[in-house]
């Protein structure tokens, strides 16, 4: 009897928990002008944003939207873990993804980022992505297909077509 006591009791704590980062990042969706839908059993959240921007995050991903501009839209998003995919519209001052590790910004495009510890991936569905170091002016530029892993050191980036299995593996967290 304690024990089924003790899985109810884990049960409830991990449903609050889940319950609370809904309601986290629905008062977030609400205040920036997105609809927060989540992909039923999976975790994954999908936000629809005014302007046009589709942000879909996987399971446990953490990210805060930004209105760098002050304009009621999002232009930007501070991610810090997991994996998130972005399809943005064009735009004159454009869309910005900020890591521990890098930045990423483009003018309209589709594309997802992936933080772990110490290590930020860019991968470019479509379009073209500007990925820079944290600390560092120069940039590399990434079109379809291709990828880039920024880490904490000073060596150049390195643009890569990522290979099938990866972005498969990247993108069915994705849900794509």
């Amino acid at each position: 009897m304690d024990s089924m006591a003790g899985i109810f009791r884990a049960a409830v704590a991990i449903g609050f928990v889940f319950m609370v980062g809904t309601e986290i990042a629905s008062a977030q969706s609400t205040n920036s002008g997105c609809a927060l839908t989540q992909v039923g059993g999976t975790g994954r959240q999908i936000l629809k944003c005014r302007g046009g921007l589709t942000i879909t995050a996987e399971r446990g991903a953490r990210y805060t939207l930004l209105d760098r501009s002050r304009d009621g839209i999002v232009d930007a998003v501070r991610a810090r873990s997991k994996a998130i995919l972005l399809d943005a519209p064009k735009s004159p001052s454009g869309f910005v993804v900020d890591t521990p590790q890098a930045i990423a910004a483009v003018r309209g495009t589709k594309w997802a980022v992936d933080v772990s510890a110490g290590k930020t991936a860019v991968f470019v569905v479509r379009g073209a992505v500007s990925v820079r170091r944290q600390a560092a002016p120069a940039a590399v530029v990434l079109g379809p297909g291709e990828g880039v892993d920024v880490d904490g050191s000073s060596s150049a980036l390195v643009v890569k077509r990522w290979p099938q299995p990866r972005v498969n593996a990247l993108m069915a967290r994705l849900g794509q």
